[in-house]
C-alpha cells in the first residue's frame, strides 16, 4: 500500500545532530558509516504509559490532512489505521498488539476468518449478529457488498484494487452508480457474503482487512463527497470536519464493544488539529504543556529535532520508532524518454547516494539503507539482499558510463515530492547531478501527492514514494508496484514507474498460481532481484516511524501492520481530567 511521506528534513542538522548523539560511527570505504547501536529503538516493540483511563479528549497534532477517508479510496498506510480503528470496521482486521504480533488476523465484522472453498477461489463470510452504524440502523452484508463495488467507480480513484484483481467479472465495471452490480459478490442474506474470484488466492482473509471491505450503506454515498463524512459503524463519528483545519471525533453510542474485541474506543473524544508546523508540533510534543500532555504527532519526528530528544532521556522514553516496513525508492517514468532506456534507468540507480538520501530522511538513528525493492521482512533471514552491489554513496563514473552508452553526456528531468519531501528531493538532485543529470524539484502537499503523481498523462518524470506490504507476502508488493496491467490513466496508485514488461507480468501470473507458500516466497524473491535489474527504481531507504507522544498517553505503540503509525484502537489518557475538554 501507499505510505504517507515524510515531514521536511534539513541534512546538515541531521548530520550535526548524528554527531552529538553518538548514533553514527566511523567511515566505511564505500563511504557510508557505521551505524552502532541505534538509540532510536529503546521502545520497540512495547506499550508506553501503561492502560489509559476512560475518558478525556486525545489531540493528534498534523501537519496535513488526511488524502482519504472514504473507505473506497483509503490506501495510504496512517490514513487506513485512522480510518479502520475508529470509524469504520472491516470484514477482519488485525490484532491490537506489538511487534509480530500486529500482524496476526482477527475477526472484525466478521465472525470467523473465512471458509474457502472451490480451491481457495470461494470464500464465505458470516457478519456478526447486532451490529449497527451510528444511527441505529443495522449493518448488512449488503453493504459490505456495496462498498466493494464502489470501489471500481472511476469517479473514487486511489483505493485498494484487490477487488478488481481477483473478482470474478471485474473487467470492465464501473461501479454501481448506474444499477450494475457484480454477480461475483454474493449476499443470501443480510449477514452472508460470498466472493468468487477468478484465480485461487489463500491470503485473501488478508484482503478483508482493508478498507475496500468496510460497510458502506447505499442510502448515506455521496460519491465523492463521501469523502468528507464518512457513516460510522467504529466506535467513533465524525462531529465536525473543516479540511486542511480541524476533524473532531465523538462517540457513536449504537458502537457496542461486546461485537469488538479489537477497539478500546478510550478517549470521549478524539480531535485531529491540521496545518500545523513540523517543528512546531516536536517542540510542543517535546515540552508537552497543558493539552499538549494529552497529544500524539500524526507524522514523523524533524531530523534535526532529534538530538532534542534522544539527549533528554525523559523526552526519548516517549519515543516510539516502528519499522514503517516500506521501501522508499526513486521511481522513473519507463514509458516516457529517456527513461524509456534501461541504460539510462541504471545509470540513475548508479548515481543516487542513498547514503545522502539516508541523511535527509532523518539519518541513519531512523532509517536504514535500501539495497532491494521488497522490505527484509519479505526476505528470507529478514534483510534484504544486495544483489546490485551498488556503494551506498554511489558510482558517479559507472554511471556516466551507462549515459555514455545511451547517447547522453548530459540530460534534464524533473522530480515531484512531497513538500515534507524537499531535503531528500535536493539529495536526490544533488547525487544525479554528479552524472550530468539535471534534475528540477516540484512539492507537492502531502494530502495532494498521490492524487498528483497518480496523474499519468501530466506527471514528472520521477517521483519519490514507497510501498508498504498489505500483509507479509510478495503478492502484495511486486505485483502493485509493477504490474502494467493495472495503470491507470489518473488515480493510479503503487506502479509510479508506469513499468509494462511482458515477461515480468508472466512470471507473476506464475507465481501467484504456486499452492507451495515456501516455493511461492522463493520466486517472489528471485523476482525482486530480475526486477531490480531492468531499473524500473531505484530503492533508496527503508524508513523508521518516529514518533512523539505527550506526558499523559498512555497504551501506546507503533503498530507494524500500519507503517509503525500508532495503534488508535488502544491509545488513550493516563488521567482523562487533566486533558482538554
Amino acid at each position: 500500500m501507499n505510505k504517507r511521506t515524510r515531514v521536511l528534513a534539513t541534512a546538515l542538522v541531521t548530520t550535526l545532530a548524528l554527531g552529538a548523539t553518538g548514533c553514527a560511527g566511523g567511515e566505511k570505504p564505500d563511504g557510508s558509516r557505521d551505524r552502532g547501536k541505534n538509540p532510536a529503538l529503546a521502545n520497540s516493540g512495547a506499550v508506553l504509559g501503561g492502560t489509559p483511563q476512560k475518558g478525556g479528549t486525545l489531540t493528534i497534532l498534523s501537519n496535513q490532512d488526511f488524502t482519504h477517508l472514504d473507505p473506497a479510496r483509503n490506501w495510504v498506510m496512517g490514513d487506513m489505521d485512522f480510518g479502520t480503528r475508529l470509524l469504520y470496521r472491516t470484514l477482519l482486521t488485525y490484532k491490537a498488539e506489538p511487534g509480530a504480533k500486529g500482524g496476526e488476523l482477527t475477526t472484525d465484522l466478521a465472525e470467523d476468518l473465512g471458509v474457502s472453498s472451490n480451491g481457495a477461489k470461494t470464500w464465505t463470510f458470516t457478519l456478526k449478529p447486532g451490529l449497527k452504524y451510528e444511527d441505529g440502523t443495522p449493518i448488512t452484508a449488503q453493504d459490505v457488498k456495496y462498498n466493494v463495488e464502489r470501489s471500481f467507480s472511476p469517479d473514487l480513484p486511489g483505493g485498494p484494487d484487490y477487488a478488481a484483481r481477483y473478482l470474478v467479472g471485474a473487467e470492465g465495471y464501473q461501479g454501481p452508480a448506474q444499477g450494475k452490480h457484480l454477480d461475483s459478490v454474493k449476499t443470501p442474506d443480510d449477514r452472508t457474503i460470498v466472493f468468487e474470484l477468478r484465480k485461487p488466492f489463500a491470503e485473501f482473509p488478508y484482503a478483508t482487512v482493508l478498507p475496500t471491505f468496510a460497510p458502506v450503506p447505499k442510502s448515506q454515498d455521496k460519491g465523492p463527497q463521501y469523502d468528507n463524512r464518512p457513516f460510522s459503524s467504529g466506535p467513533y463519528k465524525i462531529e465536525s470536519y473543516a479540511r486542511d483545519k480541524q476533524l473532531v471525533l465523538v462517540r457513536n453510542t449504537h458502537w457496542n464493544a461486546s461485537t469488538d474485541t479489537v477497539r478500546k474506543a478510550y478517549p470521549d473524544r478524539i480531535v485531529v488539529t491540521m496545518g500545523l508546523k513540523a517543528n512546531q508540533i516536536d517542540d510542543r510534543l517535546i515540552t508537552a504543556a497543558g493539552a499538549d500532555a494529552s497529544a500524539v504527532s500524526w507524522d514523523k519526528l524533524r531530523p534535526e529535532s532529534t538530538p532534542k530528544v534522544l539527549t533528554k532521556p525523559d523526552v526519548k522514553a516517549r519515543l516510539l520508532a516502528e519499522s514503517t516496513n516500506c521501501t522508499e525508492m526513486l521511481q522513473m517514468h519507463t514509458g516516457r524518454a529517456p527513461f524509456d532506456d534501461v541504460r539510462v534507468r541504471r545509470a540513475v540507480q548508479y548515481a543516487l547516494d542513498r547514503e545522502a538520501v539516508l541523511t535527509a530522511s532523518g539519518g541513519p538513528a531512523l532509517n536504514d539503507p535500501a539495497t532491494a525493492l521488497m522490505p527484509g521482512s519479505l526476505f528470507s533471514g529478514g534483510k534484504q539482499p544486495d544483489t546490485l552491489k551498488i556503494p551506498l554513496t554511489g558510482d558517479v563514473e559507472k554511471a556516466k558510463q551507462l549515459l555514455k552508452e545511451a547517447g547522453k553526456t548530459s540530460l534534464t528531468t524533473s522530480i515531484t515530492v512531497s513538500n515534507g519531501d524537499k531535503a531528500v528531493g535536493e539529495a536526490i538532485q544533488q547525487s544525479l547531478g554528479r552524472a550530468g543529470i539535471k534534475v528540477t524539484i516540484e512539492t507537492v502537499d502531502p494530502s495532494a501527492f498521490y492524487d498528483t503523481i497518480g496523474d499519468t498523462k501530466n506527471r514528472t518524470d520521477l517521483a519519490y514514494t514507497g510501498w508498504c506490504p498489505d500483509f507479509p507476502s510478495g503478492s502484495t508488493f511486486l505485483p502493485f508496484v509493477f504490474d502494467g496491467r493495472y495503470i491507470k490513466e489518473k488515480g493510479n496508485s503503487g506502479n509510479h514507474s508506469l513499468f509494462r514488461d511482458d515477461a515480468t507480468m508472466k512470471r507473476m501470473d506464475e507465481i501467484a498460481a504456486m499452492t507451495d507458500a515456501e516455493q511461492a516466497n522463493k520466486a517472489w524473491q528471485e523476482l525482486d532481484a530480475q526486477i531490480l535489474a531492468k531499473a524500473p527504481t531505484a530503492p533508496a531507504v527503508v524508513e523508521r516511524r518516529p514518533l512523539l507522544i505527550g506526558t499523559n498517553i498512555a497504551g501506546a505503540f507503533g503498530h507494524t501492520s500500519f507503517g509503525g503509525q500508532i495503534d488508535f484502537a488502544t491509545v488513550g489518557l493516563k488521567d482523562p481530567a487533566k486533558s482538554a475538554s
